[in-house]
């Protein structure tokens, strides 16, 4: 029997099972260890007959910007899905705001999502510096650029860094779910509460999930919804779960992965405000992103998330127990806020006031229950916020994921496939925690220089808190912290921080230094961006063990330059191309173009001529045994295609799904890949590449080929029921 009708009796079957079963499962009485059960007896009522269930091949848990993000690749590459998210409003917290360059690459390719982006965010040499200063009307202590011309060329990316607040990133991603047949729904919805309900193409808000029960086909999934003073009890049955809840992920804690890193780096407390006053003093007078306020009353940074809106975030400094949340009021956030700024806005509205903790932590592992449950983004792993790696690597793990996803649910792929998922995302996360760290720390230098070395705070901290300060009454210990902590502020009061006091003009020295040395906070990281590469996974493993000998780099905290390459694993280098198959002359596309976004399909890119021809009917030929989609692309040498054009007709008869392109000025493509024009490259869905050869194949072309989509899909068996 064909594994997709296999597949087609899968699911059929999932309307059979027993939700009494789920119910009882879920609702267990108290354990001997004396847990509480997953839902209260008390107000608490199931939906669905006994006979029934809601089924949805792929459930995915949290709708921030990842989840978003992996339902709209999902549906638009044809696999059905529906996004449950326990609040029941979208946050409206700023929180993360920076979109790197390779995060917007892929909007790109998301109807116009990235010319939405630019047209919100506001104008780059508003928020391209980051300014250090004793209050935001007070002294600057020094500035540092973070765009350079290069960064607006288009030369190694089609597009540019944007900065964005994460909640009006999502409404843009909700809008383009809308126009892919999504809707909204809250727990108040009548429908959302039938059993004959569809639950595709749904955000179900309200819907907290409290419960999952793997099995050798399916995952059921326990939810309970909020409904006026009852609670609800409800399932859903489907084939693949995918956590993307954040960095307190309850799909990672009931499947029982640990998270491994360094914990408790620093506790801050983020306060949300507008002022529209403020916004337009610092966009006339002071325009940045970040502001690093450092005076002897107070001491925070401020994000500037929009000066045009007046919105920023303040994160302040915490240390609980002695400092607790009442103890940031609105008003005396406020009042931080006019300390901060160096005057009183009457305008300063506190909108949101939220203690957290930063970690640097990556899970253990990234899919369990026989790869049933993924998780991606902050469930996943979580950084400091240093160099805006958090969203960004999460959105790339969506990317990374949902092609396998697609091939595997479409019959295609073998469940090993998923398994990449982990072996080339977890090291990513691995490396990006330890970047983002050590830039952590880079932010660290600055106050320290300044007489504000944060280890000691955290050190004093400690001792507070030991077995001696403990004893002390808990009032003592707060007035006792205050009292150090104003004496390190005093570091950097007006008498002692100038260029006649030799401490504070050495002081100011060093800092000069940090800056100019670039070993201070970065924002960019165009080799870890955009040249981040697999070494490992759905790739040819040949390809791999020729180059193990170059190891990848330890991070440094500092800025280093994007090279392109054509080795297994990495990005698709950009380069701008003619397209040859357009009537006009004019029309121009990015090699990221050629790979499509509207299905599961791999690109073999080759020059025009025999062997690669010969190549190219091999794996044409390949793809159509292991029922894959496969697009070749014929580079020719500028001014050189003319009529020969026609020939790529000729020579791949009878497949016609390839393009023509050519190479646009003196730029050479196989040059950028440091190839030659007898290489070859084969690009997956997801524009990493998986097989690359510098000089042509030298043995059996099919052969060659057979092997590489062999690795990658699993083998010609056929695929496991999932």
């Amino acid at each position: 029997m064909a594994a997709s009708k296999l597949w087609k009796l899968r699911f059929k079957r999932f309307s059979f099972f027993s939700l009494s079963e789920t119910l009882t499962s879920i609702n267990e009485s108290r354990s001997p260890s004396g847990k509480k059960r997953l839902f209260s007896s008390e107000a608490v009522r199931s939906v669905g007959s006994p006979d029934r269930e809601v089924d949805v091949p792929v459930l995915i848990v949290g709708a921030g910007p990842v989840g978003l993000f992996l339902s709209i690749l999902l549906t638009k590459l044809g696999v059905k899905c529906a996004v449950i998210e326990k609040n029941l409003n979208f946050s409206r917290h700023p929180q993360a705001h920076f979109i790197n360059n390779r995060s917007m690459e892929l909007f790109r390719k998301l109807d116009g999502l990235v010319d939405e982006i630019q047209k919100f965010q506001p104008p780059v040499d508003l928020w391209r510096k980051f300014i250090y200063c004793t209050s935001l009307s007070g002294t600057v202590l020094g500035s540092v650029d973070h765009m350079q011309p290069q960064d607006f060329e288009q030369i190694v990316s089609p597009v540019s860094v944007a900065h964005l607040s994460q909640y009006k990133l999502s409404r843009l991603l909700i809008k383009r779910l809308e126009n892919l047949d999504f809707h909204v729904r809250n727990c108040d919805s009548s429908e959302g509460l039938n059993a004959d309900f569809m639950l595709e193409r749904k955000i179900l808000m309200g819907h907290e999930c409290t419960s999952l029960i793997p099995a050798c086909d399916h995952v059921k999934v326990g939810l309970l919804i909020q409904k006026g003073g009852t609670k609800i009890q409800r399932n859903i049955r489907c084939s693949i779960l995918v956590g993307s809840d954040g960095a307190r992920s309850t799909v990672r804690k009931l499947v029982g992965i640990n998270m491994k890193g360094q914990r408790d780096l620093q506790k801050l407390i983020s306060v949300h405000f507008l002022s529209k006053d403020l916004g337009q003093y610092l966009l006339h007078h002071r325009p940045g992103m970040l502001f690093f306020i450092y005076n002897p009353e107070a001491i925070a940074v401020l994000v500037a998330h929009d000066l045009n809106q007046g919105e920023f975030v303040m994160q302040i400094p915490f240390y609980p127990p002695q400092q607790s949340l009442e103890d940031f009021s609105p008003k005396v956030c406020e009042e931080l806020i006019s300390k901060l700024v160096g005057q009183k806005y009457m305008d300063v509205n506190v909108v949101d006031v939220k203690p957290w903790v930063m970690h640097a932590e990556v899970a253990e592992k990234f899919l369990t229950c026989d790869n049933r449950v993924i998780l991606v983004g902050d469930a996943a792993h979580r950084f400091p916020p240093a160099g805006g790696f958090g969203m960004n690597t999460g959105i790339q793990d969506a990317h990374n994921v949902a092609w396998k996803i697609a091939l595997l649910l479409n019959g295609i792929a073998q469940p090993s496939l998923l398994h990449t998922y982990e072996m080339e995302r977890k090291p990513i996360a691995i490396f990006n925690t330890e970047l983002s760290v050590k830039n952590f720390y880079a932010a660290m230098s600055v106050p320290a220089a300044l007489g504000l070395d944060p280890t000691v705070a955290n050190s004093v901290h400690r001792a507070v808190n030991s077995s001696i300060g403990s004893i002390l009454p808990s009032g003592l210990q707060k007035v006792i912290l205050e009292g150090i902590f104003a004496l390190g502020r005093a570091q950097v009061s007006p008498s002692l921080l100038n260029e006649s006091n030799p401490l504070g003009s050495s002081r100011l020295a060093k800092l000069r230094g940090i800056f100019e040395e670039g070993k201070s906070l970065q924002l960019q990281f165009p080799a870890e961006d955009l040249g981040f590469r697999y070494s490992e996974g759905a790739l040819s493993p040949d390809a791999i063990k020729t180059d193990e000998k170059t190891a990848k780099a330890p991070p440094t905290g500092r800025k280093r330059d994007y090279i392109p390459s054509a080795k297994p694993g990495s990005r698709l280098p950009h380069m701008y191309m003619k397209d040859l198959n357009s009537s006009s002359d004019q029309d121009m596309v990015s090699t990221l173009d050629l790979v499509s976004s509207d299905r599961p399909e791999f690109l073999l890119i080759i020059s025009p001529t025999k062997d690669s021809y010969e190549l190219a009917r091999a794996a044409f030929k390949v793809a159509g045994d292991y029922k894959t989609l496969l697009k070749v692309c014929v580079v020719w040498p500028h001014g050189s295609s003319g009529d020969r054009v026609f020939g790529s007709k000729t020579e791949l008869e009878p497949w016609n799904n390839f393009v023509n392109v050519e190479e646009v000025g003196h730029s050479s493509w196989w040059e950028i890949c440091q190839m030659t024009n007898r290489g070859a490259i084969l690009v997956r869905p997801d524009e990493h590449i998986a097989w690359s050869m510098e000089s042509g194949v030298t043995g059996d072309p099919a052969g060659e080929m057979d092997m590489v989509f062999s690795v990658i899909l699993g083998g010609k068996k056929t695929p496991l029921q999932v």
